[in-house]
């Protein structure tokens, strides 16, 4: 019971990082790219995907996540933002350009992605 309680606490300091992930489909290689201002919670999108408490916007992954198991995709993680001490440092906007960054990169769109295009 206490080494339950140490690890809670270990976790909680652990330093909260922002970045982009991507879920990969390993079968037919399509992927969604992703951001969060949290990392640590890609462990509850996996369980979120397992058990269908679907966002709308994996509804395509949750879809072949079924057809093709869980063993069929990879989360991973492609980049952490860096975060600025500075006075006007917006990390919203920051991670919003690194995760354009990598759309822009990867073009997960039609039959290589999971992503809808944004519309501006």
């Amino acid at each position: 019971m206490v080494r339950k309680k140490e690890l809670k606490q270990q976790f909680k300091e652990i330093e909260v990082q922002a970045g982009v992930y991507q879920i990969k489909n390993t079968v037919n290689g399509k992927v969604f790219v992703g951001s969060t201002k949290n990392l640590k919670t890609l462990n509850g999108l996996r369980f979120m995907l397992e058990t269908n408490g679907g966002n709308s916007i994996y509804t395509e992954v949750q879809k072949e996540w079924h057809q093709f198991g869980k063993d069929a995709f990879h989360i991973e993680v492609l980049e952490i933002l860096k975060k600025k001490e500075e006075p006007y440092y917006n990390e919203k906007e920051a991670l919003e350009e690194l995760e354009n960054k990598w759309l822009e990169k990867l073009q997960p769109y039609g039959e290589k992605g999971y992503n809808k295009p944004k519309t501006s």
